[in-house]
């Protein structure tokens, strides 16, 4: 059964690997020892993971997990902003190596009450500030399907963890690209939900002014949709919320969308060059999207690119300065 885990683990989505459990077909624990072990055959190659919880996950499992939609799944957190009582967020950063967390971030409770079973943190650069996933604290993270390559950034341990069959889904963060990227990088699929749609707090309100936002990398849209039902929704003391679902969006999935008008952007407002492969892509998905009934119509968006990067590097670069003034300030009346 544990060799047939390991397989399950190694191959099956989040939302598959959570009916064998409720089928009883497989365990918490089994599927746990599978992540364990498939991250002890690949991590060495790639370094995805920053931080061991392995205790921590079969602690919870003895103890009994929540009966949630996705009860008994191995699952990672990015290690970055999330807090998980009695472990430490080291943000990637020599600063914060030592800094034990007290309590669970509102989103790690969610993750918790839906039955995941968290037995890790990825890589990611330092204070999440890159699209690749490099660090003095932790090393470099690999893309395992070519180690001469980055898996993006700076949910880049996240995107490799899954990638490798480590787990079935990881917790990312986004503000300018740091799920997409990775997820772009590695062939997953991943979301930046709107600002206010899962909750940062009780810690922190929000992140970078509004533009970070919490959700996470996977194999497939269902599982991305399960982990946004699971998280999403207003909590006590978020300054902002973005407005109720009509539906949750495992449903949502199946829902007609009707004829939507779709943009098609073939050039960043930057005037780089992008890549002819890309391009061809990007066409066609437009084409695909004109066959099921859709208007598109190639766009830009309005706006200067030295303009926009000065004042986006100016609201991360504030948010960044005033997170190392309180946790200096922190350490001098420690």
């Amino acid at each position: 059964m544990h060799v047939h885990g390991v397989e399950i683990a190694t191959r099956a989505p989040a939302v598959g690997l959570a009916e064998l459990v409720a089928r009883g077909e497989v365990t918490a624990a089994e599927l746990l020892a599978s992540a364990i072990a498939r991250s002890e055959a690949v991590d060495p190659q790639i370094n995805a993971l920053s931080q061991r919880h392995w205790d921590e996950a079969r602690h919870a499992i003895e103890q009994g997990l929540p009966d949630g939609p996705l009860k008994g799944v191995p699952f990672l957190l990015k290690d970055v902003s999330v807090q998980m009582a009695g472990t430490v967020t080291s943000n990637c950063s020599k600063l914060y190596a030592d800094q034990l967390s007290t309590q669970d971030s509102t989103l790690v409770e969610r993750y918790k009450r839906c039955g995941l079973v968290i037995f890790g943190k990825t890589n990611t650069p330092e204070m999440g500030l890159a699209a690749s996933t490099e660090t003095a604290l932790h090393g470099i993270t690999r893309n395992p399907w070519n180690l001469a390559r980055t898996p993006g950034g700076s949910s880049g341990g996240a995107g490799a963890a899954v990638a490798s069959g480590i787990g079935p889904a990881a917790q990312g963060s986004d503000g300018g690209g740091s799920i997409r990227i990775p997820a772009s990088c590695c062939g997953l699929f991943g979301l930046k939900p709107t600002r206010g749609r899962v909750p940062l707090g009780p810690m922190v309100g929000e992140g970078w002014g509004g533009m970070s936002a919490v959700h996470a990398l996977t194999r497939s849209v269902r599982d991305s949709a399960a982990l946004l039902d699971a998280t999403q929704g207003a909590a006590p003391g978020d300054p902002y919320a973005a407005p109720p679902v009509a539906r949750p969006y495992r449903q949502e999935m199946s829902a007609p969308p009707g004829r939507l008008r779709v943009a098609l952007q073939l050039a960043p407002i930057s005037g780089s060059p992008v890549d002819a492969e890309c391009i061809a892509a990007a066409k066609d998905a437009a084409r695909l999207l004109e066959d099921l009934g859709h208007m598109v119509e190639e766009a830009m968006p309005p706006g200067q690119a030295e303009e926009l990067g000065r004042a986006s590097w100016v609201l991360v670069a504030s948010n960044v300065s005033s997170a190392f003034a309180y946790s200096a300030a922190d350490i001098d009346s420690a």
